[in-house]
């Protein structure tokens, strides 16, 4: 509608008309979509509101027509009757405006406190995966039926309950759901990374879109997934995913990552992703070429409007050998060059600390779990990015473009940078990183905080925004409350702390209620408890880093939920000062491990089986 030149005429005849970049004002739109919520009872994008001169709400909606059509208003109606009625009655709009602006504050004011006792992290790590088992598609996995996005923490979420109470029901329902996205059309796999969400059940045909957010999420996921699993599919398509960022999706000159890919190009969704039998043939020759089209099930009828989304019915781990594996990937590379002589969907090269935060956290998991450097220096190098040019006088900005960082950062960048700080921490073993977790989580709570317990998104500085908004539910990012409990009940694992115990102890009372009733949707928090409760183990390495590298391999490859670690080498001066490495030294001489839980210790180890021993006695949290 807004590209049809009556449309256009009408709108800058009679409103002053503003277009929101919703990843780049995310605070705008919650606002705003909660009010369309609270008017039509559900939201989406497209979305119109309009607002009085004050900003205030009177009225808005999703996706209006151009002319009425199925009993929808269409938008020529639409701007025609409201400013009519702005004209002949404002006050039925002042007062409109009022009323939705005060639902709007009370909602932002919900009580989410529990009235009593939280129940314990053992139950409501139970309910939530039970919750999410309850809602499973059985033959396709995923929650419930299309489009299917791909719910990351709630697959975390099943991980770490199979992990805590070894129910295999819940890995069961955490593979199934892992299994089919990956060989599924939602996974490119000519180029790596994942699509935007499946329109059908089968997570076959996807919106082709490519964001940031999901792959940095479902990279971190399959690297769990691996860990818990052991396996090599889902450390191949994590390795996939994050090479497609790095190569596709990387600034050079800066190591920052863009945000998104669209999803058409010439005109047409996915035409980028899609083949034709006579092209897979001219590309790969006959005989590999047939081969190829039965394995990923093109067919001169195709799947797609004629054409075919390349997908598998298991995965190759499950029927090749290593040599004929490779033979696989040397033909998906020759289809991946070849594709490349096609027009490239757009690119949208903004840069979210938000979303950038999400992926360094990816790249050092990766990066230690799979004891690749490439990962860890790409993590180590976004961080230096965020850390120097997207903070300014101790603030953190939200978006970059043009050489140019803008935007004062939301709860989500903090909370995020945060996270992804403690991760580098974890992945370099460099203190810096641990000082810079400490400055973010002091300018997160300084900024952000409510007196009542949790975190507002915005820092209410913002004269422009009509209320202050609190997110607790995880959506298509992490929720950045949850994130923010979790990162400083993390932190204060490491520091001992007593301010980031009680601000993350803050948000759990705060948000009591929504945890009690609803764990499946609130993992970050969920995952906080468990940390304050004192139950995820604490390790901590002495030794050089060739000395270290077999302990660290022994701890990195297991499926350790919510671990502190933590290491550094006698030679090179006094440790840290972290309660985890105070009094820690080598053995005789050799390297050595100490497994510890609320900072109590074990005997040490130097043998990498005699951790196994340790790591495997008693149940993750």
């Amino acid at each position: 509608s807004f590209e049809d030149e009556q449309v256009a005429a009408l709108l800058n005849e009679r409103y002053v008309a503003i277009k929101v970049d919703r990843e780049e004002r995310p605070d705008l739109d919650e606002i705003y979509m909660t009010a369309v919520q609270l008017m039509t009872g559900q939201g989406g994008w497209p979305m119109s509101v309009f607002l009085m001169p004050d900003r205030r709400p009177f009225f808005g909606g999703t996706y209006f027509p151009k002319d009425d059509r199925y009993g929808r208003p269409g938008f020529i109606r639409v701007l025609t009757s409201l400013s009519e009625t702005w004209k002949n009655d404002p006050k039925q709009m002042t007062e409109g405006a009022e009323k939705l602006t005060e639902a709007l504050r009370e909602n932002a004011r919900r009580d989410y406190a529990a009235a009593g006792e939280l129940p314990t992290f053992d139950e409501l790590l139970r309910q939530g995966a039970n919750e999410l088992r309850s809602q499973l598609d059985p033959k396709w996995g995923g929650f419930g039926s299309a489009p299917k996005f791909p719910r990351s923490m709630g697959i975390e979420l099943l991980l770490r309950a199979f992990a805590r109470f070894g129910d295999a029901r819940h890995l069961e329902a955490a593979t199934l759901t892992l299994d089919h996205m990956a060989m599924g059309g939602m996974y490119d796999h000519v180029g790596g990374g994942f699509h935007r969400y499946s329109v059908d059940d089968e997570w076959l045909v996807p919106h082709f879109e490519k964001m940031l957010y999901d792959n940095a999420s479902l990279a971190a996921l399959y690297v769990q997934g691996w860990q818990a699993t052991g396996k090599a599919f889902y450390r191949r398509v994590a390795r996939e995913t994050l090479d497609y960022v790095m190569r596709d999706m990387t600034d050079e000159r800066t190591g920052a990552f863009y945000s998104t890919l669209d999803a058409d190009s010439e005109g047409h969704e996915g035409k980028f992703y899609v083949w034709q039998v006579e092209e897979i043939k001219a590309a790969l020759g006959g005989r590999d070429g047939k081969e190829f089209c039965e394995r990923y099930d093109i067919t001169t009828r195709g799947n797609f409007e004629g054409t075919n989304i390349p997908h598998l019915s298991k995965p190759l781990e499950d029927e090749l050998d290593v040599a004929g594996i490779a033979a696989v990937r040397a033909n998906l590379d020759t289809l991946f060059h070849e594709r490349l002589k096609r027009v490239h969907p757009l690119r949208d090269d903004k840069v979210l600390t938000s979303w950038n935060a999400l992926m360094v956290s990816a790249l050092a998991q990766a990066g230690l779990a799979f004891d690749e450097p490439r990962y860890r220096e790409a993590a180590v190098r976004a961080m230096e990015f965020l850390t120097t040019t997207m903070m300014e006088g101790g603030r953190v900005l939200h978006a970059y473009r043009g050489g140019k960082a803008h935007i004062d950062g939301y709860l989500e960048d903090y909370a995020y940078l945060l996270a992804a700080a403690l991760d580098t921490w974890e992945a370099s073993f460099d203190p810096k990183w641990l000082e810079r977790a400490r400055e973010i989580a002091g300018a997160m709570m300084e900024r952000f905080a409510d007196p009542d317990g949790g975190f507002f998104n915005t820092a209410g500085n913002d004269p422009a925004l009509i209320t202050r908004m609190k997110e607790v539910f995880e959506g298509a990012t992490p929720s950045p409350n949850g994130v923010a409990a979790y990162a400083l009940a993390r932190l204060a694992k490491y520091t001992n702390e007593p301010r980031y115990r009680e601000a993350a102890e803050g948000s759990l009372r705060s948000f009591g209620l929504a945890l009690g009733r609803a764990p499946a949707v609130v993992g970050n928090l969920v995952f906080a408890y468990a940390q304050l409760a004192g139950g995820p183990k604490e390790i901590a390495l002495v030794g050089s880093d060739a000395q270290t590298t077999p302990l660290l391999d022994e701890v990195c490859s297991r499926y350790l939920p919510g671990r502190a670690l933590a290491r550094f080498d006698p030679a090179n001066g006094d440790a840290p000062a972290l309660p985890l490495l105070k009094g820690k030294d080598l053995v005789d001489g050799k390297a050595a491990a100490y497994v510890c839980e609320n900072y109590g210790c074990k005997k040490p180890v130097t043998e990498p089986s005699e951790l196994a021993a340790l790591l495997e006695a008693a149940p993750a949290r």
